[in-house]
């Protein structure tokens, strides 16, 4: 699975993303510019060390990324979607693009996804948006059951195969 996070303002989001892609095996993507250098010390002290163990890629634009991929397998996450985050059947190497933190992702990149794959965390009618990280930590898992937790330490009986289906 493939994270990109646009233009990120906030050394903390990213850092957490890198610890938590590394956990996830997912691989990060980060698209220029960025709102800090990537030896910042927030950055640093959220990932940890796994910035050693994670795989973060920097890229000059997203349509640069975007040509190294298939747009069929690329989500947009933004809360003006209708599709929940939950509805995709995800697939191995599939993309979720996620805004910066303070703007979220510009309309030029939504055009660019299919209407069914722009997808939206639910949350009260009253707040406008959900933490950078933690609305790419809770996609990320969905995607990530989806696919049994391939590759972690959990080992599954047979009574759980029914939560996977």
């Amino acid at each position: 699975m493939n994270v990109v996070l646009v233009t990120p303002e906030i050394p903390h989001n990213t850092g957490n993303l890198i610890r938590l892609c590394a956990n996830a095996g997912a691989r990060l993507h980060l698209v220029e510019p960025l709102g800090f250098q990537l030896n910042n010390p927030r950055l640093r002290r959220a990932a940890l060390d796994y910035s050693d163990i994670s795989d973060v890629t920097i890229h000059q634009s997203v349509e640069a990324y975007l040509e190294t991929v298939s747009i069929d397998t690329v989500y947009a996450a933004t809360t003006g979607a209708t599709t929940l985050y939950t509805a995709p059947k995800y697939l191995v190497g599939d993309t979720i693009i996620f805004g910066s933190e303070s703007v979220g992702l510009s309309q030029d990149v939504i055009d660019k996804v299919a209407p069914e794959n722009r997808i939206r965390i639910p949350m009260m009618p009253a707040n406008r948006s959900i933490n950078l990280s933690n609305a790419a930590a809770i996609i990320m898992y969905e995607m990530w059951r989806q696919f049994q937790f391939s590759g972690s330490s959990v080992v599954f009986s047979d009574n759980c195969k029914d939560y996977f289906s």
